[in-house]
Order: structure tokens, then sequence, then C-alpha cells
């Protein structure tokens, strides 16, 4: 790696801090405005409790204090990386979300490597197939894919491949009536896999076979792939290795815009196929009304997809080294 790709990504981590903390900050300020709090759910729970025991509550947890010296409480705390506490799970929110975190990265992973593999693949073979009949199938699946809602194809999914046929688990992350181990408990987490990556991929594949497609037709005319052709390279090598790694630029940005759309479909989809993930987890959290835990989980996915956003614009150095990074924007 060289000195110029280490000082960029030094830079580009030095942006990040600003940025996670000014999301910190708006997250914090708009979720006051949200009515209720966990001492409401908390007396709900139990049937109803008494004002006093209510206050005696708020006070214990700090809700009692006036925003400002919240606000600033939990800017202390953020210093320290210290998230918090959930007093509606009774543990400290660090410790919550990085349980769930590795599925939630686990299931982003599987679906953009669907959503890539198959969107460049079908792409590619619609450009290749331009205006004939696979063009055409493979356009009109893009565009039931692309309109299709995210919980419809989820819960039909579910129908077919759990309820009717019975080839997959209907939801979870793994068989909780058997301890299986090694080899086995990854074939159990795999299949319990392949119908929530599915879901989520659905759209963003949609997207990407467009791009790719795209690209595709307009790089077989460029000066350089008809040089390639002339020179009497394969139709396979002007296609994977002249055209396909130019077409990739385009979804490499793209990538990185869609990262934060994608963990916020996680969200309905962890929750239709009750996946243990961080999406699942906000889901309860809202319904608890614990802001703690849902200030830290907005908080890590903020530093989650600004990360990733930084590692997209690594890779799209590595894909076109032309490009000055240093001249590169956020």
């Amino acid at each position: 790696m060289t000195s110029e790709t280490l000082s960029f990504i030094w830079r580009r981590l030095l942006q990040v801090i600003p940025v996670v903390i000014g999301i910190a900050c708006l997250n914090f300020l708009i979720l006051q405005l949200a009515p209720g709090d966990v001492v409401d759910v908390l007396a709900g729970d139990a049937g109803g409790s008494s004002p006093e025991y209510m206050a005696e509550l708020r006070r214990s947890f700090g809700l009692d204090q006036a925003v400002y010296i919240q606000f600033y409480r939990y800017l202390s705390n953020l210093v320290q990386f210290n998230l918090g506490f959930s007093f509606r799970q009774n543990m400290p929110v660090l410790e919550l979300v990085m349980g769930r975190l590795p599925a939630t990265i686990l299931l982003m992973v599987a679906a953009l490597v669907i959503a890539l593999g198959v969107g460049c693949a079908l792409g590619v073979l619609a450009a290749s197939r331009v205006r004939t009949a696979v063009d055409n199938l493979i356009s009109v699946f893009v565009l039931l894919s692309h309109a299709m809602p995210t919980f419809w194809f989820g819960l039909m999914a579910i129908v077919l491949f759990s309820a009717k046929l019975g080839w997959l688990p209907s939801g979870g992350m793994i068989s909780l009536d058997k301890q299986y181990t090694g080899w086995a408990h990854i074939r159990d987490v795999a299949a319990h896999l392949i119908l929530p990556a599915l879901t989520l991929s659905t759209f963003y594949l949609a997207v990407y076979t467009r791009l790719t497609r795209a690209a595709m037709l307009e790089l077989y005319g460029a000066d350089f792939v008809r040089t390639a052709r002339a020179k009497g390279a394969s139709e396979s090598r002007v296609v994977l290795v002249h055209a396909l790694r130019n077409a990739l630029l385009p979804m490499v940005t793209m990538l990185g815009l869609q990262v934060a759309a994608m963990l916020s479909g996680a969200v309905l989809v962890e929750s239709v196929f009750g996946w243990p993930g961080l999406g699942r987890l906000a889901f309860e959290a809202i319904i608890a009304r614990d802001l703690n835990l849902l200030l830290g989980i907005l908080f890590l996915s903020a530093i989650l997809v600004t990360l990733i956003n930084v590692l997209v614009d690594i890779v799209y150095r590595l894909l076109d080294p032309r490009v000055e990074l240093g001249n590169r924007q956020t």
C-alpha cells in the first residue's frame, strides 16, 4: 500500500469523527421530540403505577433532568465510547448492540454478494444479448424485482419455501431445538440466511443489473474495447477484462450510497424473518421507548456506514488507479 493511499485513509478516518458526532447530536435532539419514555412502557407492562413511583423511576434513570443536562451527559459518555444503559433490557447498550451486530453484518454481506454477483451476471448477459428475448426476459425480471415490496416478497417466500415446500426454515438464525456444532452449525445458519438475504437483495439486484447493462452497452463502443477486438482478443476477455472492470466503477459508487439504505431495509427484513440483528433490536427499542438503546444503535450504525464509505473509496482507487484520492470528495 503506497504512502498516498495511507495518507488518504488517514484523512478520511479523521473526517469520519465530526460526521459521526454530528449524526449523534441530531439523533439525540430528534428523539427528544418523541412522546413518552421507557418509564411509561414499564408502568404499562406492570398494569399501571402511581405518579410518585413513576417520578422516582424517572429520577433514578436521570430522565427528570433538563434536556441540555442529558445532552451534555450523553456527549460525555460518547467521548468515552460509553453508549449508556438500557433500563428496559437491564444491560449495557454496547453489550446489547455488539451481541446483535454480527448477525446484521452477515445478513448485509450475504445480500450484497447476491445483489452484486447476480446483478453483474444478468447485466452482462443482457448487454451481450441486447434487444433479444433474453434481454427482454431480464428486463421484465428487473422490473418485477424493482417494483416488488420487500415485505411482500419476504412473506410470499416464507409461504412457498417454508410452509408449502418445507425446504427452508421460516425464521430465526439457528434451530433452537437442535444443538448443532461445527459444519452442521454453519449449514444450519446458512439455511436460515437464504430467505432473508434473498429478500433484502431483491431491490438492489435490480439496480445493479440495470447499471451493469447500461455501462456495458456504453463501453462496448469505447475505443479501447474496439482496439482490444482488433488485436484479436477473445470475446470473453473483452467482456471480463476490458469492459466489466470499467463497468464496476459506477456500481462501487452506488454501493457506498446504498449501504445506509440497506441497513434501513434490514429493519423490515429482520422483523419479518425474526433475524436477531440490529434492525430487530432497533424495532424493539422503538416499541419500548428505550431511547438509550436506540441512540446506541443509531450511533454504531453511523460509524458502520461511514467506515464502509471509506472502504468503497479505497476499492474505487484499486479498480481505477488513475483516480486521484486526494481530490475525491466525501
